[in-house]
Formats: C-alpha cells, structure tokens, sequence
C-alpha cells in the first residue's frame, strides 16, 4: 500500500482488510503483510477495521494491542486548502511518521496525529487524541493527551483488585453493584 493509497491493488487489498470479520483475522491478515507498514514486532493484535491511509508511515513494536476505530492520521491536507485560496501559494502537504513501541496498548476510539513516538509499556485510554510523545511507562490519556498515572501503578491497581475480569457477566454485576454501595 505504498504511495498515495489510491492504486486500485491498494483499494482492493483495503475493501479487503475491512471484510475480515474478526480481529484475530485482521491481526493475521497483517502479520501476512508486514511489509505494508514500516514495521510490525511481534504479537500485534489490530482491533480496527479501517486499514490506516498511510500504513508505510507506522511502525509497531512488539505486544501492541490496538482496540477498535482508533485513527491513525499521518497528514494532513490544509496546505492544499491554503493552496487553492491564497493566490500563488504553493505549499507541500504535510506528512509524517507514527513510532510506537513495545507493550503499548491504544484504547478504543483514539487518534494518533502525525510525529508521533509512543514509547515502550505505555497505555493510551479510550478516545485519546495523542498530539505530542508520549514517554515510556506511562498511561496518558484526554484531549489533547496528557500524563495520568505511571504504567507500574496501573498494573500494581490492577494486581490488587480486578474487579472487570471476565468471570462471567453475573459475577461482573454483582462487583459492580458491590461498589456502587461502598461508594455510598
């Protein structure tokens, strides 16, 4: 999928990727074709269904868990809007280079904007918009991202009291319930 994304192998190897109706499959599918990015490590599980505009613009480390409808963003066109409103005014797109490191996982319904570095054991929360590095062993999350806690703390809350593990969807209900009256 080198180049503008628009050649018709690189549309059809996209409708194709979008129909892979599990994760697990689409997870394969590029394991299969490393090559289409810049780089795939190891145990790269991809939850989404839209293939990235510009995949030779990525890179994953390895253990990166990537959860559903995140966005990759690599360029961006408003030179080109620029270009046709100023007169004369010829200006380059903007493009850029997403590096994500080892044991990171993206939540669900983030952006990663272009020169980006995600470093290594680093979790993103759900719907972030990751505008600027994000250091190694830390979770950040928000709007634009920001610092909330170390990664080591994390796992250690998470030691401690797992309270979502998937022991069943009636157990599930009963913790949750627990803590609302301890909340109380």
């Amino acid at each position: 999928m080198k180049g503008n994304g628009n050649g018709i192998l690189t549309l059809l190897r996209k409708l194709y990727f979008m129909m892979i109706p599990t994760s697990g499959g689409r997870s394969k599918y590029i394991h299969r074709h490393k090559n289409l990015f810049h780089h795939v490590g190891n145990n790269l599980f991809f939850q989404p269904r839209l293939f990235p505009s510009d995949p030779e613009c990525i890179s994953f480390g390895d253990n990166v868990m990537v959860a559903s409808d995140v966005c990759f963003i690599t360029h961006d066109i408003t030179n080109s809007m620029f270009n046709r409103c100023i007169e004369g005014l010829s200006l380059k797109e903007m493009c850029g280079v997403i590096n994500i490191g080892n044991n990171v996982m993206i939540g669900a319904k983030s952006i990663i904007m272009p020169n980006v570095n995600i470093g290594d054991n680093v979790v993103i929360a759900a719907g972030s918009v990751v505008t600027k590095d994000i250091p190694s062993g830390t979770v950040a999350g928000g709007v634009p991202a920001q610092f909330i806690c170390s990664f080591s703390s994390l796992v250690e809350k998470r030691k401690r009291g797992n309270s979502f593990a998937s022991d069943g969807v009636d157990k599930l209900w009963k913790n949750f319930h627990e803590q609302r009256k301890r909340q109380d």
